[in-house]
């Protein structure tokens, strides 16, 4: 026997509607790629000498112009999205640096970037 009436069974409709709207836009939400998460681009460095530090200064211009293009632009100006910006481009290039593989390329990145070549060796090794 139903002992609900049509107005508490209404209630109930509206309210099992209206959590599962938000429970579908929280979900929307947690699936959004995370701040540091580095979009894709091709960059090509055939015509380099990756090898020299000439070269490899030359590709390290071509990834940060790269990674600058493919992150997130700062339109707002307000403090975190410039971090997101800068994760973003940082991440980027840490990334590309890592997969070209190349001593001269991680030299220039180090010193760029204020981290010791040793540790950025060490680092590739463990991918």
């Amino acid at each position: 026997m139903n002992t609900m009436t049509p107005a508490a069974a209404f209630r109930r409709l509206i309210t099992t509607a209206i959590l599962s709207a938000f429970a579908l836009s929280f979900a929307g939400v947690c699936t959004a790629a995370g701040p540091t998460d580095a979009p894709h681009t091709i960059v090509k460095f055939g015509d380099l000498a990756v090898s020299t530090s000439l070269g490899a200064t030359a590709l390290y211009a071509r990834l940060r112009v790269a990674a600058e293009q493919v992150c997130p632009l700062v339109r707002g100006g307000d403090l975190a999205s410039k971090a997101r910006a800068n994760a973003c481009v940082h991440k980027a290039i840490k990334d590309a640096v890592t997969s070209i593989d190349q001593p001269a390329l991680f030299a220039v990145y180090g010193g760029k970037n204020g981290e010791p070549t040793a540790i950025v060796l060490a680092a590739s090794q463990g991918r």
